[in-house]
């Protein structure tokens, strides 16, 4: 098999890198792309940080098994099968199940810190940061915890003000200039998706 060519995808919260992503891998067969995302290594949900009113807050460096997520993504990119527990914070009651990544010409690697580890960082043949405006970032945020969360909205703006915001500031924003290709999404991300496959798809025929 090919050295898989891997692709760091980062951005803020709400910038819409889970529907750029479905897109993304809807482009290529199943066989050719792999996806390993940020959110099935979050650190047990009891270790997690709490802020001063008692929330958790999942928005640190620190709540992510960096070390782990960088052995996975170098496994992959050796060529060898990885398997881990699917993350389940959102629902402590959910079932877990076995998620199984394979070895794909094209491996993206999904997360907001996956700019800012270091150890996986220096894994990445290619960098994209999804970019998208605070007020749009905030909109989207209140609409998907609400909906996919049972967050009110006191609760989302409390989250966003004291955790999402200054994480991004301080953990995201600074790389963006460290990015191969910025893509933004205010309202839509189709050419910079058309660009991105295209190149892509460059890869894996070689």
């Amino acid at each position: 098999m090919q050295q898989p060519f891997i692709v760091g995808i980062t951005g803020g919260s709400a910038s819409g890198k889970t529907t750029f992503l479905r897109r993304l891998l809807a482009s290529f067969p199943e066989e050719e792309i792999c996806l390993i995302s940020q959110d099935n290594y979050y650190h047990p949900r009891e270790t997690q940080l709490v802020d001063a009113q008692g929330v958790t807050n999942f928005d640190l460096p620190t709540s992510i098994d960096s070390a782990s997520y960088a052995a996975d993504v170098l496994s992959i990119s050796q060529g060898k099968e990885v398997r881990r527990p699917e993350y389940t914070f959102n629902n402590p009651d959910a079932p877990v199940q076995e998620l199984v990544f394979r070895p794909a010409p094209i491996v993206v690697v999904e997360g907001i810190f996956v700019f800012h580890f270091e150890e996986v960082a220096r894994l990445l043949n290619l960098k994209v940061f999804i970019d998208a405006q605070e007020h749009v970032k905030v909109l989207r945020r209140i609409v998907r915890d609400r909906d996919e969360r049972g967050y009110d909205l006191e609760d989302v703006l409390y989250r966003y003000i004291n955790h999402v915001a200054p994480t991004y500031d301080k953990f995201i924003k600074p790389y963006r200039n460290d990015a191969d290709i910025i893509i933004p999404n205010n309202s839509r991300f189709d050419m910079g998706l058309e660009v991105l496959v295209s190149f892509l798809k460059s890869k894996v025929q070689g």
